[in-house]
């Protein structure tokens, strides 16, 4: 990030638990571990001095945590002649125990001018790292208007999965076009489009039940995408569901009503 002037939270790296003692970065900060962390594990919260008790000992970096307004992310496509398209921006939700978005809306309603920028962060990091293929670009927008990048995941990407039925062209048709260097596809919204997670619910362990699918297939504009797990454990991510309006306000409340009816559970 600092070689290519990526705008990021303030950040060190860190080999070992004494260097995470004696750390430049004021408390509260985030502790990241360098490798192995996925789908929102291998992150961890540092407070006060009482939680370097439970700090990752594994290499890691922190990055002073940031306050920020809104978690946004834009997914980018570049192909190796060299042409490069963004999907619009998305905003998203996490959930703040599993670190992993649990509500995600298209397109965004933030100024053009946050949008614009954002996309074009997004374009210049493909550019500058010579992507072929798919870049999610996950950033905090802050409580002064600055963009801050805060994840790289070069492939298709839970940030992008309403595209299937909210874009143009979706992001998996969008990857093939890139990494077979043809020409990338209109990326246009088609209509509001929200992506929810199905997360295992807490508690539940073991063969999963997918309780309350059957009222949620019967919603008009609705999609579920179930990833074909057969075991279920708290937060595991078991699916996604999309749905689809032309009016966002319908759009929403169609989505609240899936985020309560549709329970994993075992």
């Amino acid at each position: 990030f600092k070689e290519n002037d990526i705008p990021t939270a303030e950040f060190q790296v860190i080999s070992t638990p004494e260097q995470l003692r004696d750390s430049l970065i004021p408390f509260p900060y985030i502790q990241k571990l360098r490798r192995d962390g996925y789908d929102g594990k291998g992150v961890y919260k540092v407070v006060s001095e009482a939680d370097l008790k439970g700090a990752f000992k594994e290499p890691s970096l922190i990055e002073r945590w940031v306050d920020f307004e809104k978690e946004i992310g834009v997914i980018v496509a570049r192909n190796e002649s060299g042409e490069v398209k963004t999907f619009p921006l998305v905003e998203m939700e996490f959930n703040p125990q599993a670190n992993l978005v649990e509500f995600l809306i298209s397109p965004s309603t933030l100024p053009f001018e946050v949008q614009q920028e954002a996309e074009q962060i997004a374009k210049k990091i493909a550019e500058d790292l010579k992507i072929v293929g798919l870049l999610a670009v996950e950033m905090f927008l802050d409580k002064h208007g600055k963009i801050l990048v805060n994840e790289l995941a070069p492939r298709p990407h839970n940030s992008g999965h309403q595209s299937i039925e909210g874009n143009t062209v979706s992001q998996f048709e969008q990857h093939l076009r890139a990494i077979f260097d043809q020409p990338l596809g209109n990326t246009d919204c088609l209509h509001n489009a929200i992506m929810i997670n199905i997360l295992g619910e807490a508690g539940h362990e073991g063969p999963a039940v997918y309780k309350g699918i059957e009222k949620v297939l019967k919603c008009p504009g609705v999609y579920v995408h179930l990833y074909g797990k057969a075991l279920t454990k708290p937060f595991r991510k078991m699916g996604h569901v999309t749905i689809v309006d032309v009016d966002r306000e319908k759009a929403i409340e169609k989505a609240r009503y899936v985020q309560e009816t549709l329970k994993v559970i075992s």
